[in-house]
């Protein structure tokens, strides 16, 4: 096989891996982002208020456009010199990092909202909505917590301990167990 070949094959297994790591943040946030909507829904109704299914797909979005600038964040290596950090100082530093990336996002994606609006750009700063900002940036983190720690878990163990631990029995091969059994 030449090396044009294998570099072919080396960017398809890249973009297939890739797409799948795509695939499973957004769908883990796109559950957690609609199971959100549907308790602010469910919570509105109690109250009168009406609310629109719509807010699904938004959900929807959010879960696939976040899950592009985590991916983008870790292409970019943001958080990784935490890692020589025990393993739960650096599940929460880089939730509260990446948190803040979306936050820095959603600012920028609302200033350009405004200018599309023709609004004049310092007023955009003015515009935002401060306590919805920080809310959001804390259900956020709260979101990442979990899926951080898988992601550590797997960069620590690897992927095939981590698979097994998950869908087999528990157990790893060769791994004792804490109680020396």
């Amino acid at each position: 096989m030449s090396d044009n070949e294998k570099a072919k094959v080396g960017f398809k297994q890249k973009a297939k891996h890739e797409f799948v790591e795509f695939v499973v943040i957004a769908a883990y946030l796109a559950i957690f982002f609609c199971a959100l909507v549907t308790y602010t829904m469910l919570l509105l109704k109690k109250y009168d208020v009406d609310n629109d299914v719509l807010n699904y797909s938004f959900a929807l979005i959010n879960a696939l456009v976040i899950g592009k600038v985590i991916l983008i964040g870790e292409m970019l290596h943001v958080g990784r010199g935490y890692e020589k950090r025990p393993l739960y100082q650096s599940i929460l530093l880089k939730s509260l990092i990446f948190a803040a990336l979306v936050l820095v996002f959603h600012i920028l994606e609302e200033f350009v909202k405004r200018l599309i609006k023709g609004e004049p750009s310092g007023t955009v700063m003015h515009g935002l909505h401060w306590t919805d900002m920080v809310a959001r940036a804390l259900v956020i983190f709260c979101a990442f917590v979990p899926l951080f720690g898988f992601r550590e878990l797997r960069r620590v163990l690897g992927e095939e301990k981590l698979h097994a631990l998950l869908m087999g029995r528990g157990v790893v091969e060769g791994a004792k167990s804490p109680a020396g059994n």
